[in-house]
């Protein structure tokens, strides 16, 4: 298979040199004081895939290409071309100036994947307009008893050769898959959100979620929620960031994952953090979750995208006939623990709106409610017998009050004050009148013990005691009446 460029190389043959130098060629000393043990051939090669990434990110390039051939494994990059005075160990000036493209900083990784290659008999061969590289021993300038690895620099056999190519001999397949496994870009993770931290990731099939420091894996979570790319990286991070670039402990990106989700403003990713709020009381929440600050965001976030009522498991279940009310009205019920309702409770969404809890959307409820008045000819025949007893009932206690100018019957009414269920009559002082709710028209006990309850509390102007004692006084106050009558 021929490298996939404009001006092929793949092909020709050509020699690794993992031994002594020809005299010809230039002697590059790379210096390297320390070898990392514990790198395999897949670490190596994680750093020439970073390398390349960053050259096409930075040169906005074609993609990397990673092929095998007869040759062995290529690595291409379509960028400048590396010289082997990248080589030095010197902090990169332009990767510096755009933290958010790339992935090295140094030429760190680089020499150490060279020693690695060394150590593993892996041959390699790089080749750009700048000149062929291979590696070998020679002796240190100046010690001729020290054998050091040098890169063996030879001139350019083509000077239009674009880009840069790595050529492996003895890398398997599984070494490239391993590698390629560093890396966001060769992933199934899909970005769900971008913020100015960096990026929330669909975990796709991964069994762990993946923490990416500008798209290369540096940890794995075994319960997060989320995987997540981190662009912006902070002092804690840069701190943490060792020569392997693996095993970066979950408090140097902590602080980060927290600032990427509380950046979110989509829809989707503050669903399926609420989502898994409902499993906190059961303590199967994942990780994410564990943040005071994310659960309030998260409940901010959906409150702001659209109609939802966040409820307790218990109000869903005591307020039944609000929660039917809600969902008749194209609202979304939203479950969430009473340590999140508490917190949210009285707070605004990000776009100033109050968060919708029972209690808001009972007040918003009322607040836009109105009486749906019927009149007696809109009444059955046994329902305009019961409401002709009105005077009757009233003359039980001296007659209708005289703060009440009008009875009123309406299809519809007022939510109860001690809790979330249609009243079954109230008592208006500024209109000075008593409506009664039509259901209470199925009985003369029912509309009796309601009007005589609503007449009492315009007599007293005294308001509700409890829900027990007001449903109790009503319920004898109707025993009483249907027995006069």
């Amino acid at each position: 298979m021929a490298c996939p460029r404009e001006f092929p190389y793949a092909g020709q043959k050509f020699i690794y040199r993992n031994h002594s130098p020809m005299k010809t060629m230039k002697q590059f000393d790379l210096n390297i004081e320390k070898v990392l043990e514990d790198w395999g051939v897949h670490h190596a090669l994680r750093e020439v895939i970073a390398n390349a990434l960053d050259e096409q990110a930075l040169t906005n390039t074609k993609d990397v290409a990673i092929f095998k051939d007869k040759d062995g494994w290529h690595i291409c990059d379509y960028g400048r071309g590396l010289k082997y005075n990248h080589l030095t160990q010197n902090e990169d000036k332009e990767k510096h100036a755009h933290p958010d493209k790339v992935i090295g900083k140094f030429g760190v990784g680089l020499k150490d994947a060279f020693a690695t290659f060394d150590r593993k008999n892996i041959g390699v061969r790089i080749t750009s307009q700048y000149g062929h590289i291979t590696l070998g021993k020679a002796t240190k300038h100046g010690f001729e008893n020290i054998t050091t690895l040098h890169a063996l620099i030879d001139e350019s056999s083509d000077p239009k050769f674009v880009g840069t190519e790595f050529t492996f001999k003895g890398v398997k397949d599984n070494d490239i898959r391993l590698a390629k496994e560093f890396f966001l870009k060769f992933s199934d993770e899909q970005v769900l959100e971008a913020t100015q931290y960096g990026q929330v990731l669909d975990r796709g099939k991964a069994k762990k979620a993946r923490i990416y420091i500008g798209g290369l894996r540096v940890a794995e979570e075994d319960n997060f929620l989320f995987s997540y790319n981190i662009t912006a990286v902070n002092a804690a991070i840069r701190k943490a960031l060792n020569r392997e670039r693996t095993n970066v402990g979950r408090t140097a990106y902590t602080d980060r994952v927290k600032a990427i989700l509380l950046g979110c403003a989509s829809k989707e990713v503050a669903r399926l953090l609420v989502d898994d709020l409902k499993n906190f009381e059961e303590g199967t929440t994942h990780d994410e979750m564990g943040l005071t600050d994310i659960q309030v965001h998260a409940c901010k976030l959906l409150n702001a995208s659209g109609d939802v009522i966040f409820l307790t498991p218990a109000q869903m279940f005591s307020a039944k006939e609000m929660v039917d009310r809600a969902k008749k009205d194209g609202y979304t019920v939203v479950a969430v623990p009473e340590s999140v309702r508490e917190k949210i409770k009285g707070l605004k969404d990000l776009k100033g709106m109050p968060m919708r809890d029972l209690e808001e959307y009972t007040r918003e409820w009322n607040t836009s409610f109105e009486f749906n008045f019927i009149t007696e000819k809109d009444m059955t025949k046994k329902e305009r017998e019961i409401f002709r007893k009105t005077d009757a009932i009233l003359k039980l206690i001296g007659g209708k009050p005289r703060n009440v100018k009008t009875i009123k019957v309406s299809e519809t009414m007022r939510l109860e004050s001690f809790g979330y269920h249609e009243a079954a009559g109230v008592y208006e002082s500024m209109n000075q009148r008593i409506v009664i709710k039509r259901t209470q028209l199925r009985k003369l006990q029912e509309y009796a013990g309601t009007l005589l309850h609503e007449a009492a509390h315009a007599l007293s102007n005294a308001g509700d005691v409890s829900p027990e004692f007001e449903a109790e006084l009503t319920e004898l106050l109707g025993m009483i009446a249907s027995k006069v009558l």
